[in-house]
């Protein structure tokens, strides 16, 4: 081959790659999860945000593995961890949590902070620590935790011998599940990233991977407008 063919080979092969690299960045670009509204209530200053958690999220590229629903105005369930909420507001919110659960690794990951009143509802039961031992023994699942806020609400698990346990996402209201209620106050706009505390991510070291640092699963942020 005369060294004009292989500079013109060369040439094609880079931006045949350049090509790919911008087709993969696009295509990143397009599934990126969507952004949902917390939808507003007849409470002045307060909205009202809806959630869930499933050990598998049944749709997308990694249907297996586990992440959050997030729900529309209009009911409507979307897998992603983008909320969009409003500044110096208070954020009531309602986390249907469908996973088991187990021990936890620290137990100051069980103390309820950076809520009202530091606390939150466990089905209805006002609670400022949750305990992953207590005698159902279904332990904790997953927390939901605002650095940038001070907010730590770790999850109770449901049993995963449960005969209505939901095995793939958005899961419904029959089948087992613990109802996380609390409150919480937001300041000034801006953009705070949120994620499970509680290592989910089977099959990967320590359980910190995949999951725990994908949008759309177990990882996101609070855009404050």
């Amino acid at each position: 081959m005369s060294k004009g063919a292989r500079a013109g080979a060369v040439i094609v092969s880079f931006f045949a790659v350049i090509g790919l690299l911008v087709w993969a960045v696009v295509g990143y670009l397009r599934t990126s999860p969507p952004t949902v509204s917390a939808s507003t209530s007849s409470t002045p200053g307060v909205v009202n945000l809806t959630m869930q958690t499933d050990g598998a999220v049944g749709v997308g590229p990694h249907p297996n593995w586990v992440g959050y629903f997030v729900q529309d105005a209009n009911g409507g369930w979307h897998q992603t961890t983008l909320i969009q909420l409003p500044a110096n507001s208070d954020i009531h919110v309602t986390l249907y949590e469908y996973d088991s659960g187990g021990t936890l690794r620290n137990n100051v990951w069980s103390q309820v902070e950076g809520t009202v009143g530091n606390v939150a509802y466990v089905n209805g039961v006002a609670e400022s620590i949750v305990n992953p031992n207590t005698s159902t023994g279904n332990g904790i699942a997953h927390s939901f935790n605002v650095p940038a806020l001070g907010i730590n609400v770790p999850m109770y698990g449901v049993s995963g011998s449960a005969k209505n346990f939901c095995s793939s996402g958005p899961c419904n209201l029959s089948e087992a599940h613990t109802t996380m209620t609390f409150d919480f106050k937001t300041g000034a706009a801006g953009t705070y990233r949120w994620q499970c505390f509680v290592p989910c991510g089977l099959g990967f070291l320590n359980g910190n991977g995949g999951p725990m640092t994908a949008l759309g699963y177990m990882a996101g942020f609070l855009k404050v407008v």
